[in-house]
């Protein structure tokens, strides 16, 4: 038998990618740094980056004690697509580049763009229960704990 690899030698990746990189992709990076403690890598990016997060988005998570105030729209490069192992585009119609032996999703939810903290909360909503789903299939051994 070959000696075991030791765990955590290299973590799960993830992309977010939306259009703005204001709402939607924000809010579900921040919880799955939030709720996978550090155990998986985490981007987000956009094709047309927004100059500041949605203050709604922003507000919404604070809710839920997650500070995105400080959170800056990024521009999704190539290089980000590579070193993710899941690319999950947020239901805005993004295009990203295409690499064989990646995991892409579309998860189709509503723009927060233009709605208050109230309209803004059934989509944190959903993305959190997608997020706490996406853990367990990326760390089964660990998703107990959340």
């Amino acid at each position: 038998m070959t000696a075991e690899t030791t765990p955590e030698t290299t973590k799960p990746s993830v992309l977010f990618v939306c259009v703005h990189n204001a709402g939607r992709s924000q809010m579900a990076a921040a919880y799955l740094q939030h709720l996978a403690g550090g155990r998986i890598e985490v981007r987000s990016a956009g094709s047309a980056p927004a100059d500041t997060v949605n203050p709604a988005a922003v507000e919404a998570m604070a809710e839920e004690g997650i500070d995105i105030s400080a959170n800056q729209p990024k521009v999704l490069s190539e290089q980000a697509v590579k070193d993710s192992d899941v690319v999950i585009t947020m239901g805005c119609g993004d295009a990203c580049p295409f690499f064989p032996g990646k995991r892409y999703e579309d998860w189709k939810l509503d723009d927060p763009a233009g709605r208050g903290v109230e309209g803004v909360r059934p989509i944190r909503d959903e993305i959190k229960t997608r997020i706490q789903q996406l853990i367990t299939e990326l760390l089964p051994a660990e998703s107990t704990a959340n």
